[in-house]
């Protein structure tokens, strides 16, 4: 069985393009998470803020971020994309937050084949009520949970390169070490 983390290419075109594996679609109210161990999905919660997710949600593959988890991306598109499927984007900035006290960066991105978002190169031609939805949602998801998230503003896409050429480094040297091992069938 292909694991979604582990077995699926990031793409040769890294780290301004890349394959995302989507983890939750656009309008969604339910977080569903990478299960590591399978590289399934898991329903980790349904959220307590009366907010849906603004894009599709999910992670870049074979990448480590500060947080321990995939690296995560926010890809823009017209349509909602299913759970697990793969989608090849391109960065157009970097969003990141302090979530319990951790760095927590989101890739901004869009869907390479969508002709209505293809054309952006960089998050500010994005119209600014869409990045505000995108930021306004990262302050107010947790805020009924009594979690506190701060959130900087959207940072152009060359800011968002060192921060994904250091998830797949990470992500490389934990590799190295056999920290991820497929488990036996």
């Amino acid at each position: 069985m292909t694991h979604s983390w582990h077995d699926v290419s990031p793409g040769h075109r890294m780290p301004l393009e890349f394959c995302a594996v989507i983890e939750i679609p656009t309008g969604c109210s339910l977080k569903y998470e990478l299960d590591k161990p399978t590289g399934l999905l898991r329903m980790d919660r349904i959220l307590y803020s009366a907010v849906h997710y603004p894009a599709n949600y999910g992670f870049i593959p074979q990448t480590l971020a500060e947080d321990d988890d995939p690296l995560d991306v926010l890809v823009l598109c017209q349509e909602s994309v299913y759970p697990l499927c793969l989608i090849e984007a391109r960065v157009v900035g970097l969003m990141t937050m302090v979530d319990s006290g951790k760095l927590d960066h989101k890739i901004i991105a869009v869907a390479v084949n969508d002709p209505e978002y293809s054309s952006y190169r960089e998050a500010v031609d994005l119209p600014s009520h869409r990045r505000n939805m995108l930021r306004r949602f990262f302050q107010d998801y947790k805020q009924l949970e009594g979690k506190t998230v701060e959130v900087d503003e959207m940072q152009p896409a060359e800011t968002a390169v060192p921060v994904i050429e250091q998830a797949l480094q990470r992500y490389s040297e934990q590799r190295r070490r056999g920290f991820y091992q497929k488990a036996p069938s």
